[in-house]
């Protein structure tokens, strides 16, 4: 299989993913699970947002026999979305730092609060709030009847995630992912030029040091 095979074969699978990144699989982004279907290293039952359809998809997809669910990782549930108490938000933002797709927005000391359209419902945020103030609420819950989106057709593939918010949740994890992975190599490569800058101060010290015994030899030598 060519490289260009593998890429298209990644990106078959990976549309048959709702872009939750809930890590339920057991990988970090839905990409990486698309990854390791392909590669043969993960099955095809391992995503429990997308539970059945998912599995039938990947199965029809890649020629081989459906299964359920693998308990392991968890059960389907209708989706949810996070909500955030802002009585009690303290605003330490360590919620912000997991969301794969920049759904939470707030600054340290302000209150956050949750774009719930960019909400995937992956509960990533809610372990690490210092002061349980974030809760996940069924969609239906959340938009208390009243119709915020349109429902997707018939033909596709979800219910619970139309084709406008699969898109949009892979494109804003790329991003994050891309915002942070530049950020790394920014860190990486000033920690590199401290390091250098310093060697170089430390070389120059040795020099000069260097430079204070042979003089202070020719000295004596001359006395």
């Amino acid at each position: 299989m060519t490289d260009s095979d593998f890429d298209q074969k990644v990106h078959s699978i990976d549309e048959w993913l709702p872009q939750t990144q809930c890590t339920q699989c057991s990988y970090p982004r839905c990409l990486d699970y698309a990854i390791a279907i392909a590669k043969g290293e993960a099955d095809i039952n391992q995503c429990p947002p997308g539970g059945d359809t998912t599995i039938r998809g990947l199965a029809a997809l890649l020629g081989k026999m459906g299964k359920p669910l693998n308990p392991k990782y968890g059960e389907h549930k209708a989706k949810e979305v996070a909500v955030i108490d802002e009585d009690r938000c303290i605003g330490c933002v360590m919620c912000i730092k997991p969301c794969p797709t920049d759904a939470i927005i707030g600054t340290a000391k302000h209150i956050h609060t949750v774009l719930s359209d960019d909400c995937t419902g992956c509960g990533l945020c809610v372990d690490p709030c210092p002061v349980d103030c974030i809760r996940m609420e069924l969609v239906s819950e959340q938009d208390s009847g009243q119709e915020t989106e349109q429902k997707p057709g018939p033909h596709w593939r979800w219910t619970e995630y139309s084709p406008e918010q699969t898109a949009k949740a892979r494109e804003q994890t790329q991003s994050k992912l891309a915002r942070e992975d530049a950020r790394a190599k920014s860190i990486a490569a000033n920690k590199k030029l401290k390091e250098m800058r310093q060697a170089s101060s430390d070389d120059l010290k040795l020099d000069i040091m260097a430079a204070v015994k042979r003089a202070q030899a020719k000295k004596q030598q001359d006395s």
